[in-house]
Parts: structure tokens; sequence; C-alpha cells
């Protein structure tokens, strides 16, 4: 451990208090009146700065998620929460509000009134009034400016720092360094689940206000729970770590005694005392809406892959979690040592696999290489030494795209006996078969009124779905985990 000098520490202590003063003169001149409180809070960014930011980052989020191409739902969830906009503390921003073409469950806003919802959270959700609260809670953030407040804060501490070093050089050390990285640290984890809290309150005040029922944002909270537990139980099974919602949604029990008194502190701003639920409406828009992987990325079955669009599959191995991204395929072995990163390239010279690797990858010293052939496919493949690891890069040829797998492993020692499964997935590419067709269609959600003959069991047994299709339509319908089908009852399976 390194240990000051007591003079050294008395200095450095002095410089701190001497550096306090100056932050709190820069917070004071950073105050902005807070429009949902009217308190003064620090902020170092004009309302058009963060109008700014939302705009600069709206396209990068659509290129990186996709905006779902359904214009109905898209206008739907406009109007939804334009109502909610139009009764919150400002009123007077531009919102705009995009469904996200991921089966991620998430929500989330950006400073200036962007906000996203993904259609894998919409499938869900079982109201519109549920389908408010997720949206009040996000303008929540952004009247309260949460994100802006969050990276004045960051902006402070590193400000802070720099100028200290410049007045105070004995705060260039490490034990000063360690200080501020606490400091910054600690300021920004205690926002994050004030922010939230305060994001619930105002969302159903919102609610309320707009007509809807508050008591919608616990019904949001207990669906999320669920799914959060369904998560965990299936991340435990594969050996990685669960990823949920990121706010309170996830982080509170839905018995939580904060979260009910904010909730029930905006039942005063209800019209009618009985807010709407709009049940029936909401699972008639999301009626034939996307559910899990889309088409144009390419379906998940287990541990297969298929993409209709660019007409190929392949196989990883048993027991893998595969992650879909925009412009990559990712499967990680259980316990995340091992890894294979697939893309696809364009060949734009008629050059041999070897030739790609060296001239368009610009690897050009392969250990072991050797030319592989599967399934009518040329491809080469061979061995990467770079810093003490070892890696296995492939490169099959499929139609006018070169397919480039880049496999490795965190402990060097397991390589060899990992090796074998990198090799036998590259080799495992091939053209998409027309039985494989029909699983690389994308499911559906089908809403129908549950009849006598009805149950999970039989729903299940029927459903293409392959990974805990029982658990997925009580989760869908929220009656995970013991919860049954109502004769009736309108609900969700999947087509």
């Amino acid at each position: 451990m390194f240990v000051l000098s007591s003079a050294a520490g008395r200095n450095l202590t002095q410089s701190l208090c001497l550096l306090a003063g100056a932050l709190l003169f820069l917070a004071l001149a950073g105050c902005a009146q807070n429009p949902v409180s009217g308190n003064h809070d620090f902020v170092l960014l004009s309302e058009d700065s963060e109008l700014s930011i939302g705009r600069a980052n709206h396209p990068k989020i659509i290129k990186q998620y996709g905006r779902y191409s359904d214009e109905a739902l898209q206008s739907y969830v406009q109007g939804v929460g334009d109502s909610l906009a139009n009764v919150s503390h400002r009123d007077k921003l531009t919102y705009r509000f995009t469904v996200l073409d991921s089966p991620v469950i998430n929500a989330f806003a950006l400073p200036g009134g962007y906000i996203y919802i993904t259609r894998g959270l919409m499938a869900y959700l079982n109201s519109e009034a549920e389908l408010a609260a997720v949206l009040g809670h996000e303008i929540g953030h952004v009247t309260a400016r949460h994100g802006v407040r969050q990276q004045s804060a960051v902006q402070a501490v590193n400000l802070g720092y720099t100028l200290g070093t410049i007045l105070f050089p004995e705060l260039r050390g490490a034990a000063s360094q360690n200080v501020f990285n606490i400091l910054g640290g600690s300021l920004l984890s205690g926002y994050g689940r004030e922010h939230e809290l305060e994001s619930d309150g105002l969302g159903a005040e919102y609610l309320a206000k707009a007509g809807y029922d508050s008591k919608a944002m616990l019904d949001v909270i207990r669906v999320l729970k669920a799914q959060e537990v369904f998560a965990a139980e299936q991340a435990k099974q594969q050996g990685r770590e669960v990823q949920s919602y990121h706010g309170l949604f996830a982080s509170h029990p839905d018995n939580d005694t904060r979260l009910h008194e904010v909730v029930g502190a905006a039942e005063k701003f209800s019209l009618n005392g009985k807010g709407k639920r709009g049940r029936d409406k909401y699972l008639d828009k999301i009626n034939g809406m996307t559910f899990g992987d889309s088409e144009e990325q390419g379906i998940r079955r287990e541990h297969h892959f298929y993409h209709l669009v660019m007409g190929f599959a392949v196989d990883f191995p048993v027991g893998w979690q595969v992650l879909n991204h925009p412009d990559s395929i990712k499967a990680v072995s259980s316990g995340g040592n091992a890894f294979i990163e697939m893309r696809a390239a364009d060949i734009n010279r008629k050059i041999l696999p070897k030739d790609f690797i060296s001239q368009r990858l610009k690897i050009d010293k392969l250990i072991a290489g050797q030319k592989i052939s599967s399934h009518g496919l040329d491809g080469y493949t061979g061995l990467l030494e770079q810093k003490g690891r070892r890696s296995r890069i492939s490169v099959i040829y499929l139609g006018d795209k070169a397919f480039v797998f880049f496999s490795s492993v965190k402990n060097v020692k397991t390589f060899n006996n990992t090796d074998v499964e990198f090799l036998k997935v590259a080799k495992s590419l091939h053209t998409l078969s027309k039985a494989e067709k029909d699983l690389a269609k994308a499911f559906k959600i089908d809403v129908v009124r549950a009849n006598k003959s009805d149950n999970y069991p039989s729903w299940a047994k029927k459903s293409r779905v392959s990974n805990s299709a029982l658990q997925q339509l009580k989760l869908l319908n929220g009656h995970y985990p013991a919860g049954e089908l109502e004769v009736g009852l309108r609900a969700k399976r999947l087509e």
C-alpha cells in the first residue's frame, strides 16, 4: 500500500480544500433551474447544447439498432408518447418516440426528447397504460434533465482535476488521482438510483394527467421482474452474466416502499379517479409484430443460425450463447472462456480465400495454413500468434461474400481443446436448404381469444419456439411462472 508522509498528506489535504473551493465556485456558476423541481441544479450545458446532443446521436441509435418498419405501430407509439409529453414539465420540446427493431428488452432516452423503446420490450407489455408507463418514465429523464446533469457531473470532475493539477502540482500524484476517481465514481453512482426513482414518480404523474391508470407503472415493474428472473435462470444454466432493463424497473422489488409512495402520490393528478388501461387496443396494435430475431438480421434457433435474406446457415457449439449483432454474429462458450465472431464481407476481386486473408485482412503470417472445403464451399484457415495469444482465422466463400471467422480463448492453455470446435463451426457454413427456409422465418405475435381447449402446455407443444416455449408464452402474457390461460381472455401466442 502506498502511504503519504505526514507533511505530504497535509499539503495534499490543503490543496484539495483549496480546489474544493474552486469547484464550489464552478458549481455555483453552472447552476440552472430544474424544469421539474424549480430548484437550481449543477448543469454545464445549455438547453441548446442538450438538444444538439440528441440530434447528433439519434442517427447513431437508428444505425445501431434499426428502426422497426411498421409505420402504423410507430405512429401509435408516437401518439401515446405525445399525450404524456403534452402534460409534462417540458411540453414545449418536440418529442420523438421510436420503436427500435431489436429483440432486446429495453427503453431509454437521449437528452432533448429523443425516446426509444424496443419491440422486444413491447412484446411483453399487455396494455396501452403499460406502454405509457415505460414512455412516461423515459420522459421523466428528459424533463428532469437527468442526462445533462449526469454529463455535467462527469465534466466537472474531469475539469476539476485538470484545473487542480495546473494550480497545485502536488495533485498530479497517484494518490490524488485515486481520490478524484473515487469522487467521480461516487457522484455518478449516487445520481443513478435517485434519478430512476424520480423518473418513476414523474412517469406516474404524467400517466395520471393523461388519463391513464398510474398503477400501470407497478404492472410494468412486475412484468420486467418476471423477465429478469427468467433471464437469470437462463444465464445461470449457460454460465454467463444476465443482461436486463437499465432502470429501477429491474432493480426495485415490486413491493418497494419508496416506489409505491411515488406512484401513489400521482393519483392526485387523476382526472376522473379511474384511469384507462387500453388492453384490447394495445393488443390490436402489436398483433403481427415480429418477436425475437428478425429475418433481416437472421434467426437463432438453439445453436443454429439461419439467414433467409443472405441465404446461409451456420452451426455453433451446443450450449454456447449466440449473440446477434447488426454487423456480426458472436458465440460465447459457457463460462465465457472461448468465443467465435463471424462477419461477412463483399468479394470485390476474384482472388483465392488465402489471398483474401493477406490482402483484405492484412494478415500474412498464418501458422499451419491450409485449404478447407465443406458443403461445396472453398475456404482457407490458419492460426495467428499475437502477443502470446493464439487465434484461428478462417475464411469461407459463399456466393459473392467472404465469411470471416475469428476465434480465440481467454486461457491460452485451453486453445488446443477448443480449436476443434472453431474449425467445425467454420466448416458448418452452408447454403440455406429448402427445409431450413421455414426455420429462417421470424416469429410473429398472434393475438387470440382463449377457449376451453387452450392452455400453455398445448400451445408450447405446437410452437416453433425451441428455447423454453412454455415459459416464454407465460412471460408474454404476464403469467410467469405459474399462471394459466383464462377462458375468454385475449392472449399472445407465437406463430
